[in-house]
Protein backbone atom coordinates (compact mmCIF):
# COMPACT_ATOMS: atom_id res chain seq x y z
CA UNK A 1 0.00 0.00 0.00
CA UNK A 2 1.27 3.45 -0.89
CA UNK A 3 1.98 5.76 2.02
CA UNK A 4 -0.32 8.76 2.23
CA UNK A 5 2.62 11.06 1.48
CA UNK A 6 3.41 9.23 -1.78
CA UNK A 7 -0.23 9.09 -2.88
CA UNK A 8 -0.53 12.79 -2.07
CA UNK A 9 2.56 13.62 -4.14
CA UNK A 10 1.32 11.68 -7.17
CA UNK A 11 -2.18 13.15 -6.95
CA UNK A 12 -0.98 16.76 -6.72
CA UNK A 13 1.80 16.29 -9.25
CA UNK A 14 -0.81 15.25 -11.79
CA UNK A 15 -3.27 17.98 -10.81
CA UNK A 16 -0.72 20.75 -11.19
CA UNK A 17 0.59 19.47 -14.52
CA UNK A 18 -2.98 19.52 -15.76
CA UNK A 19 -3.55 22.93 -14.16
CA UNK A 20 -0.56 24.44 -16.00
CA UNK A 21 -2.07 23.30 -19.28
CA UNK A 22 -5.53 24.45 -18.25
CA UNK A 23 -4.34 27.97 -17.41
CA UNK A 24 -2.89 28.15 -20.91
CA UNK A 25 -6.19 26.93 -22.34
CA UNK A 26 -8.16 29.54 -20.38
CA UNK A 27 -5.78 32.27 -21.54
CA UNK A 28 -6.17 31.01 -25.11
CA UNK A 29 -9.95 31.12 -24.71
CA UNK A 30 -9.81 34.72 -23.48
CA UNK A 31 -7.48 35.76 -26.27
CA UNK A 32 -9.65 34.26 -28.99
CA UNK A 33 -12.91 35.53 -27.53
CA UNK A 34 -11.51 39.05 -27.09
CA UNK A 35 -10.92 39.11 -30.85
CA UNK A 36 -14.56 38.25 -31.59
CA UNK A 37 -16.22 40.73 -29.25
CA UNK A 38 -17.61 44.12 -30.20
CA UNK A 39 -17.18 45.59 -26.73
CA UNK A 40 -14.05 46.14 -24.63
CA UNK A 41 -11.72 43.17 -24.32
CA UNK A 42 -11.45 43.88 -20.57
CA UNK A 43 -14.89 42.29 -20.08
CA UNK A 44 -13.69 39.02 -21.56
CA UNK A 45 -10.50 38.97 -19.49
CA UNK A 46 -12.42 39.74 -16.30
CA UNK A 47 -14.73 36.81 -17.01
CA UNK A 48 -11.77 34.50 -17.66
CA UNK A 49 -10.34 35.40 -14.25
CA UNK A 50 -13.74 34.80 -12.66
CA UNK A 51 -14.05 31.38 -14.25
CA UNK A 52 -10.47 30.51 -13.28
CA UNK A 53 -11.39 31.28 -9.68
CA UNK A 54 -8.59 33.85 -9.28
CA UNK A 55 -10.32 37.18 -9.86
CA UNK A 56 -10.28 38.25 -6.20
CA UNK A 57 -6.56 37.48 -5.99
CA UNK A 58 -5.91 39.41 -9.21
CA UNK A 59 -7.79 42.45 -7.95
CA UNK A 60 -5.67 42.60 -4.80
CA UNK A 61 -2.77 43.94 -6.88
CA UNK A 62 -4.29 44.87 -10.27
CA UNK A 63 -7.18 46.96 -11.52
CA UNK A 64 -6.46 46.85 -15.25
CA UNK A 65 -8.07 43.96 -17.15
CA UNK A 66 -6.03 44.33 -20.32
CA UNK A 67 -4.47 41.44 -22.23
CA UNK A 68 -0.90 42.00 -21.04
CA UNK A 69 -1.78 42.27 -17.34
CA UNK A 70 -4.15 39.33 -17.21
CA UNK A 71 -2.00 36.96 -19.25
CA UNK A 72 1.04 37.87 -17.16
CA UNK A 73 -0.99 36.96 -14.07
CA UNK A 74 -2.20 33.67 -15.57
CA UNK A 75 1.16 32.64 -16.99
CA UNK A 76 3.98 34.14 -14.93
CA UNK A 77 2.83 35.57 -11.60
CA UNK A 78 4.25 33.40 -8.82
CA UNK A 79 1.91 35.11 -6.32
CA UNK A 80 -0.86 33.34 -8.22
CA UNK A 81 -0.65 29.68 -7.08
CA UNK A 82 -2.51 28.60 -10.22
CA UNK A 83 -0.34 30.40 -12.78
CA UNK A 84 1.54 28.27 -15.28
CA UNK A 85 4.89 28.93 -13.57
CA UNK A 86 3.51 28.29 -10.08
CA UNK A 87 1.77 25.12 -11.27
CA UNK A 88 4.81 23.64 -12.99
CA UNK A 89 6.95 24.49 -9.94
CA UNK A 90 4.50 22.69 -7.62
CA UNK A 91 4.21 19.75 -10.04
CA UNK A 92 8.00 19.33 -10.18
CA UNK A 93 8.32 19.61 -6.39
CA UNK A 94 5.77 16.80 -5.96
CA UNK A 95 7.42 14.75 -8.72
CA UNK A 96 10.75 14.99 -6.91
CA UNK A 97 9.08 13.80 -3.72
CA UNK A 98 7.81 10.64 -5.48
CA UNK A 99 10.75 10.30 -7.87
CA UNK A 100 11.25 6.59 -7.09
CA UNK A 101 7.62 5.86 -8.04
CA UNK A 102 8.02 7.38 -11.52
CA UNK A 103 9.67 5.99 -14.62
CA UNK A 104 12.80 7.74 -15.83
CA UNK A 105 10.92 9.00 -18.89
CA UNK A 106 8.17 10.56 -16.79
CA UNK A 107 10.57 12.32 -14.42
CA UNK A 108 12.71 13.63 -17.29
CA UNK A 109 9.67 14.97 -19.12
CA UNK A 110 8.54 16.84 -15.99
CA UNK A 111 12.01 18.26 -15.44
CA UNK A 112 12.43 19.26 -19.09
CA UNK A 113 9.03 20.95 -19.14
CA UNK A 114 9.95 22.86 -15.99
CA UNK A 115 13.18 24.11 -17.56
CA UNK A 116 11.51 24.97 -20.88
CA UNK A 117 8.66 26.91 -19.30
CA UNK A 118 10.99 28.86 -17.03
CA UNK A 119 13.06 29.88 -20.05
CA UNK A 120 9.98 30.79 -22.04
CA UNK A 121 8.28 32.77 -19.28
CA UNK A 122 11.36 34.48 -17.88
CA UNK A 123 10.05 37.79 -19.21
CA UNK A 124 6.60 39.17 -19.99
CA UNK A 125 5.15 37.76 -23.19
CA UNK A 126 4.30 40.27 -25.91
CA UNK A 127 0.76 39.93 -27.20
CA UNK A 128 1.79 38.88 -30.76
CA UNK A 129 3.82 36.03 -29.21
CA UNK A 130 1.04 34.75 -26.95
CA UNK A 131 -0.38 32.10 -29.33
CA UNK A 132 3.06 30.54 -29.78
CA UNK A 133 3.75 30.54 -26.04
CA UNK A 134 0.34 29.10 -25.15
CA UNK A 135 0.78 26.32 -27.70
CA UNK A 136 4.21 25.58 -26.24
CA UNK A 137 2.76 25.23 -22.73
CA UNK A 138 0.16 22.78 -24.03
CA UNK A 139 2.86 20.89 -25.94
CA UNK A 140 5.19 20.56 -22.93
CA UNK A 141 2.42 19.26 -20.69
CA UNK A 142 1.28 16.87 -23.42
CA UNK A 143 4.80 15.44 -23.55
CA UNK A 144 4.63 14.73 -19.82
CA UNK A 145 1.26 13.06 -20.26
CA UNK A 146 2.56 10.99 -23.17
CA UNK A 147 5.59 9.78 -21.19
CA UNK A 148 3.39 8.95 -18.21
CA UNK A 149 0.72 7.12 -20.22
CA UNK A 150 3.30 5.27 -22.32
CA UNK A 151 5.68 4.04 -19.62
CA UNK A 152 3.92 3.77 -16.24
CA UNK A 153 2.72 0.45 -14.87
CA UNK A 154 -1.07 0.45 -14.38
CA UNK A 155 -0.89 0.11 -10.61
CA UNK A 156 -1.92 2.30 -7.67
CA UNK A 157 0.75 4.85 -8.62
CA UNK A 158 -0.93 5.29 -11.99
CA UNK A 159 -4.40 5.42 -10.44
CA UNK A 160 -3.67 8.21 -7.95
CA UNK A 161 -2.08 10.32 -10.68
CA UNK A 162 -4.93 9.59 -13.09
CA UNK A 163 -7.52 10.66 -10.53
CA UNK A 164 -5.67 13.94 -9.98
CA UNK A 165 -5.48 14.61 -13.71
CA UNK A 166 -9.17 13.95 -14.32
CA UNK A 167 -10.45 15.89 -11.30
CA UNK A 168 -8.52 18.91 -12.58
CA UNK A 169 -9.57 18.36 -16.21
CA UNK A 170 -13.27 18.13 -15.37
CA UNK A 171 -13.01 21.35 -13.39
CA UNK A 172 -11.34 23.10 -16.31
CA UNK A 173 -13.84 22.00 -18.95
CA UNK A 174 -16.71 23.19 -16.77
CA UNK A 175 -14.98 26.53 -16.22
CA UNK A 176 -14.25 27.06 -19.92
CA UNK A 177 -17.90 26.36 -20.76
CA UNK A 178 -18.92 28.78 -18.04
CA UNK A 179 -16.74 31.53 -19.55
CA UNK A 180 -18.86 31.38 -22.69
CA UNK A 181 -22.30 31.00 -21.25
CA UNK A 182 -22.19 33.05 -18.07
CA UNK A 183 -20.50 36.28 -19.09
CA UNK A 184 -19.21 36.51 -22.59
CA UNK A 185 -22.37 36.61 -24.66
CA UNK A 186 -23.22 40.34 -24.87
CA UNK A 187 -27.00 39.90 -24.77
CA UNK A 188 -29.76 37.47 -25.60
CA UNK A 189 -30.07 39.19 -28.99
CA UNK A 190 -26.76 37.63 -30.04
CA UNK A 191 -27.89 34.05 -29.49
CA UNK A 192 -27.68 32.12 -32.76
CA UNK A 193 -25.79 34.92 -34.51
CA UNK A 194 -22.49 34.55 -36.34
CA UNK A 195 -20.80 36.02 -33.23
CA UNK A 196 -22.44 33.42 -31.02
CA UNK A 197 -21.39 30.58 -33.33
CA UNK A 198 -17.84 31.92 -33.56
CA UNK A 199 -17.57 31.98 -29.79
CA UNK A 200 -18.82 28.40 -29.46
CA UNK A 201 -16.21 27.30 -32.01
CA UNK A 202 -13.59 29.07 -29.91
CA UNK A 203 -14.70 27.07 -26.87
CA UNK A 204 -14.23 23.85 -28.85
CA UNK A 205 -10.77 24.93 -29.97
CA UNK A 206 -9.79 25.74 -26.40
CA UNK A 207 -10.33 22.10 -25.36
CA UNK A 208 -8.89 20.64 -28.60
CA UNK A 209 -12.32 19.40 -29.64
CA UNK A 210 -13.16 21.33 -32.81
CA UNK A 211 -12.28 18.61 -35.29
CA UNK A 212 -13.76 15.76 -33.25
CA UNK A 213 -16.97 17.79 -32.89
CA UNK A 214 -17.12 18.23 -36.67
CA UNK A 215 -16.69 14.49 -37.12
CA UNK A 216 -19.53 13.81 -34.65
CA UNK A 217 -22.01 16.48 -35.77
CA UNK A 218 -21.01 17.19 -39.39
CA UNK A 219 -20.05 20.77 -38.54
CA UNK A 220 -23.43 21.79 -37.14
CA UNK A 221 -22.34 24.36 -34.52
CA UNK A 222 -25.38 24.26 -32.30
CA UNK A 223 -24.94 25.48 -28.68
CA UNK A 224 -26.98 22.60 -27.29
CA UNK A 225 -24.95 20.02 -29.22
CA UNK A 226 -21.66 21.64 -28.19
CA UNK A 227 -22.66 21.63 -24.53
CA UNK A 228 -23.80 18.01 -24.88
CA UNK A 229 -20.44 17.11 -26.47
CA UNK A 230 -18.39 18.72 -23.69
CA UNK A 231 -20.60 17.60 -20.80
CA UNK A 232 -22.20 14.24 -21.63
CA UNK A 233 -20.25 12.64 -24.50
CA UNK A 234 -18.35 9.71 -22.95
CA UNK A 235 -15.97 9.41 -25.93
CA UNK A 236 -14.73 13.01 -25.83
CA UNK A 237 -11.54 12.95 -23.66
CA UNK A 238 -12.14 16.34 -22.04
CA UNK A 239 -15.85 15.96 -21.39
CA UNK A 240 -17.22 15.82 -17.86
CA UNK A 241 -18.68 12.34 -18.42
CA UNK A 242 -15.39 10.95 -19.82
CA UNK A 243 -13.44 12.40 -16.89
CA UNK A 244 -15.79 10.90 -14.33
CA UNK A 245 -15.77 7.51 -15.98
CA UNK A 246 -11.96 7.55 -15.65
CA UNK A 247 -12.11 8.75 -12.05
CA UNK A 248 -14.52 5.96 -11.12
CA UNK A 249 -12.43 3.34 -12.92
CA UNK A 250 -9.28 4.36 -11.05
CA UNK A 251 -11.10 4.51 -7.71
CA UNK A 252 -12.52 1.04 -8.35
CA UNK A 253 -9.02 -0.30 -9.10
CA UNK A 254 -7.85 1.19 -5.80
CA UNK A 255 -10.79 -0.46 -4.00
CA UNK A 256 -9.74 -3.82 -5.47
CA UNK A 257 -6.11 -3.16 -4.51
CA UNK A 258 -6.86 -2.16 -0.92
CA UNK A 259 -9.89 -4.41 -0.38
CA UNK A 260 -12.20 -1.65 0.80
CA UNK A 261 -14.33 1.18 -0.51
CA UNK A 262 -14.31 4.70 0.86
CA UNK A 263 -16.97 7.46 0.87
CA UNK A 264 -15.27 9.01 -2.18
CA UNK A 265 -16.15 5.91 -4.23
CA UNK A 266 -19.86 6.42 -3.66
CA UNK A 267 -19.59 10.16 -4.22
CA UNK A 268 -17.80 9.71 -7.56
CA UNK A 269 -20.22 7.05 -8.78
CA UNK A 270 -23.18 9.23 -7.80
CA UNK A 271 -21.74 12.06 -9.92
CA UNK A 272 -21.18 9.67 -12.84
CA UNK A 273 -24.73 8.31 -12.59
CA UNK A 274 -26.06 11.86 -12.65
CA UNK A 275 -24.07 12.62 -15.81
CA UNK A 276 -25.19 9.37 -17.48
CA UNK A 277 -28.84 10.11 -16.80
CA UNK A 278 -28.70 13.82 -17.68
CA UNK A 279 -30.40 15.22 -20.77
CA UNK A 280 -28.89 18.36 -22.30
CA UNK A 281 -32.34 19.88 -22.93
CA UNK A 282 -33.09 19.64 -19.22
CA UNK A 283 -29.68 21.13 -18.42
CA UNK A 284 -30.46 24.18 -20.56
CA UNK A 285 -34.00 24.45 -19.18
CA UNK A 286 -32.71 24.44 -15.61
CA UNK A 287 -29.82 26.78 -16.47
CA UNK A 288 -26.43 25.82 -17.89
CA UNK A 289 -24.59 28.23 -15.59
CA UNK A 290 -26.33 26.77 -12.55
CA UNK A 291 -25.49 23.23 -13.70
CA UNK A 292 -21.83 24.13 -14.21
CA UNK A 293 -21.59 25.99 -10.90
CA UNK A 294 -23.02 22.99 -9.08
CA UNK A 295 -20.65 20.67 -10.93
CA UNK A 296 -17.57 22.76 -10.08
CA UNK A 297 -18.62 22.81 -6.41
CA UNK A 298 -19.30 19.06 -6.32
CA UNK A 299 -16.07 18.26 -8.17
CA UNK A 300 -14.09 20.24 -5.58
CA UNK A 301 -15.94 18.38 -2.81
CA UNK A 302 -14.95 15.05 -4.37
CA UNK A 303 -11.32 16.15 -4.49
CA UNK A 304 -11.47 17.01 -0.79
CA UNK A 305 -13.14 13.69 0.02
CA UNK A 306 -10.47 11.74 -1.85
CA UNK A 307 -7.77 13.59 0.11
CA UNK A 308 -9.54 12.77 3.38
CA UNK A 309 -10.19 9.10 2.54
CA UNK A 310 -6.63 8.36 1.46
CA UNK A 311 -5.13 10.50 4.23
CA UNK A 312 -3.28 12.97 2.05
CA UNK A 313 -1.26 15.45 4.07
Amino acid sequence: MLLGRSANGLYWMARYIERAENMARLADTGLRLALTQNNAASDEWASVLTSAGVRDLFEETNDNFDTATVTNFLLRDTDNPSSVLSSIDTARMNARMVRTALTRETWESVNEAWMALHRMLKHRVDEPDLPVVLDAVKRETALIRGAFQGTMLRNEVFDFAQIGTLIERADNTARILDVKYYVLLPSAAWVGSSLDNSQWQTILRSVSALRSYRWTYDGDFNPSKIADFLILNRRMPRSLAFSYRGICDSLDYLADEYGERQPCHELAHARLTRLKSADIADVFDDGLHEFLSDFIRDNAALGNQIAADFRFY
